[in-house]
């Protein structure tokens, strides 16, 4: 049985929690403890350092826009390059840019297991898929950023069917599961239904201003 490590700490040195702080909003990084008493920003809801309290918040459009993609490159747990490669693709797709980000990003296979709450957060799923515990259509996938599609069906590899972190997480989290999605958790068996739209996606961040910013 494959031992589940902590996730990584960003590469901006970061832990998690201070990185919620530092964008001001709860981007559930930590699992079971962003739904608890612990949860960092429920105590400190101001940015971290010594001077955190006393700090001026920018208000200049470039500053929210910036603070808007750091924001949801650490809900997603993106590295720049790979977030502008999102970017690009979003640009090249018909419809609205900001909302083909979010659809692309919720559609990797990473967040598709943390959205079945099969992991307890997004760090999490990505080892766990990084693991190879699961299977896409029947066939071992350990690319977290794998795309899936509509009509894709995800499962639980036999010899992972009985992971502690995995199935610590079915019990704990109770997340609802987007209506994009649908999951059999007696047969560990999830679904893509749909391609998820804005109003199927629950991540508190502004998209436009993702796009603005990219189009400076």
């Amino acid at each position: 049985m494959t031992a589940v490590k902590k996730g990584p700490v960003s590469k901006s040195g970061d832990a998690r929690c201070r990185q919620c702080r530092r964008e001001g909003v709860k981007m559930y990084l930590k699992g079971t403890r962003c739904y608890s008493k612990k949860c960092a920003i429920e105590k400190r809801n101001y940015p971290p350092g010594m001077h955190g309290q006393g700090m001026q918040k920018k208000t200049t459009e470039y500053a929210h826009q910036l603070r808007e993609k750091q924001k949801m490159k650490r809900t997603y747990r993106v590295l720049e390059r790979p977030f502008r490669n999102y970017v690009d693709e979003a640009l090249r797709r018909k419809g609205v840019t900001g909302e083909n980000i979010l659809s692309l990003l919720e559609t990797r296979l990473d967040n598709v297991i943390y959205r079945l709450n099969l992991g307890a957060s997004r760090a999490q799923a990505r080892q766990l898929v990084s693991h190879r515990h699961f299977l896409v259509n029947g066939k071992r996938v350990d690319i977290p950023s794998y795309q899936v599609r509509v009509g894709d069906t995800i499962s639980v590899h036999d010899n992972s069917r009985k992971l502690g972190p995995m199935l610590e997480s079915l019990r704990g989290m109770g997340r609802r599961i987007p209506e994009w999605l649908t999951f059999d958790a007696n047969a560990l068996v999830g679904k893509i239904v749909a391609v998820p739209t804005r109003d199927m996606i629950d991540t508190d961040v502004a998209e436009q201003l993702i796009v603005e910013y990219y189009s400076r």
